[in-house]
């Protein structure tokens, strides 16, 4: 296991004896061990360098990340449903664009939103988290990311990039960001950041219902509990 994590800081790949420094196995030991995993197919061994192998990628794509982390941060979702009375989600940030939706919970509602979005891509610039994960890159980034001319949804969709950089400008300011009736009619979202203890983006909180019935409820009620609630996944759940 040191060996395979070693090569996973080690794009270029690494000979035997560069390896057991690392390590701190014996030489013989680590290219005994090497040797082994290069004929499981876990690493692959070019000339004199070892580098991780097709299999351990294999592997890889089948493990589900969230195995232990869904099921705990469903329940808070849950909780705080029930709290705001409005539906709530939460999605892992995956990288500079990516977003993984994993815990969803409904609001008590009879006319609340829709769920099942797990598992579907979520437009950024129609969507209050993708807004929040937008307003992390800096404008030069959204420029080569982003096409001059956005997917219209509804009639409220921002379809204009540089309508967007205004908002995400926005965003970043006051910290949160809000969507209505850009991705379904009628739809109200507030989303807001999830980080780690250094800063970094980790996941994005957001709470949305029918619109008409939010923005009756000052909209500053549901930040201030998402943010709260940001602050408990992050110390009780993310943290741990």
């Amino acid at each position: 296991m040191a060996l395979l994590q070693e090569l996973g800081k080690r794009p270029e790949g690494a000979t035997a004896a560069e390896l057991a420094v690392a390590t701190r196995l014996a030489r013989p030991t680590a290219f005994r061990l090497l040797l082994s995993l290069a004929h499981s197919g876990m690493v692959v061994k070019i000339e004199s360098r070892f580098s991780l192998g097709l299999e351990l990628a294999r592997l890889g794509r089948i493990a589900d990340p969230y195995r232990e982390l869904q099921p705990r941060v469903q329940v808070f979702i849950d909780r705080l449903s029930k709290e705001l009375n409005e539906a709530t989600a939460f999605s892992i940030v995956t990288g500079p664009s990516g977003l993984d939706l994993i815990a969803e919970a409904a609001g008590s509602h009879l006319l609340s939103t829709a769920m099942g979005y797990i598992g579907r891509d979520m437009p950024l610039h129609a969507s209050a988290m993708g807004k929040i994960l937008l307003a992390e890159l800096a404008d030069d980034q959204i420029v080569a990311l982003l096409p001059e001319q956005l997917e219209k949804l509804t009639p409220f969709t921002i379809t204009d990039r540089r309508l967007l950089l205004h908002e995400l400008a926005d965003v970043r300011a006051r910290g949160y960001a809000t969507l209505d009736n850009e991705l379904e009619d009628g739809l109200y979202a507030v989303a807001v950041p999830v980080r780690d203890h250094a800063g970094h983006l980790t996941g994005i909180l957001s709470v949305s219902g029918l619109g008409q019935r939010m923005k009756a409820v000052n909209v500053h009620a549901y930040i201030e509990k998402l943010r709260t609630a940001s602050n408990q996944l992050t110390a009780d759940i993310l943290g741990s």
